[in-house]
């Protein structure tokens, strides 16, 4: 259940991004296959195959809230944490039931989404995303290579590196305390192999960060 987790946080940087940059529409709608598959899975799936079903159902509003951010609302940074938290209500109320897989992946998945967005505003470069996403297409590299070249100087760097350490001991406290536990660790982990994997694609090669 952990190694799927953390799949599933990776997938859409490398599928749901060029899709919905492609075809938002599609995309969106695509949430009711990944939904339909995780509820049939949790309530007449074989036994060996019905623990799946709860994750996907968490993962298919992580994917709804990246649609609809990333296909309407992607030039506005502030939106992004509100639209990805749309079903916090009913992830906080799965927790105590049947569905408490779901609830722990599209929380854990939150919790990340909203360390790096605040690592984004507290280290000054919030304000270059609009910049990176409507740039022409020559341009945006060498914006996102500056966004990331802002982010290695002292101040930021260190307020980074510490807010990587306080995921990484949270993740181990979760790993102790139970399979939920153990999948919402991968979620984090994986979390910030991602970002960090972003950081050196900015740095490097901006065209293949997936933003640009």
């Amino acid at each position: 259940m952990p190694v799927v987790a953390a799949a599933l946080v990776v997938v859409p940087v490398f599928l749901q991004a060029p899709w919905v940059r492609l075809h938002p529409s599609s995309a969106t709608l695509f949430t009711a296959v990944i939904l339909t598959i995780g509820l049939l899975l949790e309530l007449r799936g074989p036994e060996r195959w019905r623990g799946f079903g709860p994750l996907l159902v968490g993962f298919s509003g992580s994917w709804l809230a990246g649609c609809l951010f990333w296909g309407w609302c992607r030039l506005h940074p502030l939106w992004h944490l509100p639209i990805e938290a749309f079903a916090l209500p009913l992830a906080l109320a799965g927790l105590s039931g049947r569905w408490r897989s779901a609830g722990l992946f599209y929380l854990a998945s939150l919790l990340g989404t909203a360390c790096t967005d605040g690592a984004m505003a507290l280290t000054g470069v919030m304000p270059l995303w609009p910049q990176v996403l409507s740039a022409p297409v020559l341009e945006a590299p060498a914006l996102l290579h500056r966004a990331a070249l802002q982010v290695l100087q002292p101040a930021p760097l260190a307020l980074i590196l510490a807010m990587a350490v306080a995921l990484t001991l949270l993740a181990h406290r979760c790993r102790r305390s139970g399979p939920g536990g153990r999948l919402a660790a991968a979620t984090l982990v994986t979390t910030l192999v991602v970002d960090g994997l972003f950081l050196i694609a900015a740095l490097l090669s901006p065209q293949l960060s997936g933003l640009v």
